[in-house]
């Protein structure tokens, strides 16, 4: 993630959305303008713009594709009131994005795109090993939030199958995060199986469910929403365990 700063005001905001972000960059007035910020978006970098919405539009013009191909992009006022997803909101996450920085920093979100994101609720589902240790859970956990910018505060639920309902480093890992655990009968689960992105037969002769981190994040997001869920990470596992990163939407 970049950061583009034309002013000094601009240059403090940014260094304050970066202690959120420790892993981004900030370009302070990079020169030249054009060149260095069409080289970034080509190579899909997600860039932050404290700038007029003009000055990004125009830049960028002779190297926007589609909202398929393109990275998200955000573009803020310098004193920090409004996020604007500008481009790739839905397909690239700026919306997404957008809404987690209005949080972080207290600004106003400021939509143009048809869905509503200002009230997402995010929903863990994992599955492991039988006494898998607390450390594989909690690593591919950060690893699965760390892909979309997301904090354990961030989370509403740590969620799996019922035979993991005494799992004691799964309770442990909720009890650590302070987040609620579910479980969830096969029969419930498998429900999700059309929003599965990927769909296990050996899992499935095992615990009768195609997908147990897949299945048990999606169902605690339409459960916390009473809407459609979605998938925002895919399955994602190491050794021991498996974890998948569901989102819904709130009525409130």
């Amino acid at each position: 993630m970049r950061i583009i700063a034309l002013t000094s005001a601009g240059k403090a905001l940014a260094e304050r959305i970066l202690q959120h972000y420790p892993n981004g960059t900030l370009d302070y007035k990079p020169k030249p303008f054009a060149e260095q910020v069409q080289a970034a978006f080509i190579a899909q970098e997600p860039m932050i713009f404290i700038c007029a919405t003009g000055i990004v539009m125009r830049t960028l013009a002779p190297v926007l594709q589609d909202k398929y191909q393109d990275p998200p992009i955000l573009v803020m006022d310098e004193l920090g009131q409004f996020v604007i997803p500008l481009l790739s909101g839905h397909e690239g996450g700026a919306n997404e994005w957008a809404a987690q920085i209005a949080k972080k920093i207290q600004a106003q979100l400021v939509m143009t795109t048809a869905k509503d994101y200002l009230n997402p609720v995010y929903t863990l589902g994992m599955g492991c090993e039988r006494n898998c240790p607390l450390s594989y859970l909690e690593d591919i956990m950060l690893e699965t939030l760390q892909q979309k910018g997301l904090t354990p505060n961030d989370i509403a639920s740590l969620n799996s199958i019922d035979i993991k309902a005494d799992e004691t480093q799964l309770i442990a890992l909720a009890q650590k995060y302070q987040w609620p655990f579910h479980t969830y009968s096969a029969d419930a689960l498998m429900a999700m199986e059309p929003l599965l992105s990927t769909r296990s037969e050996y899992v499935f002769n095992t615990v009768g469910v195609y997908g147990v981190a897949e299945s048990a994040a999606l169902l605690a997001a339409q459960n916390a929403s009473n809407a459609s869920p979605e998938l925002v990470v895919n399955k994602r596992k190491n050794t021991k365990a498996t974890c998948a990163l569901a989102r819904g939407f709130s009525k409130t």
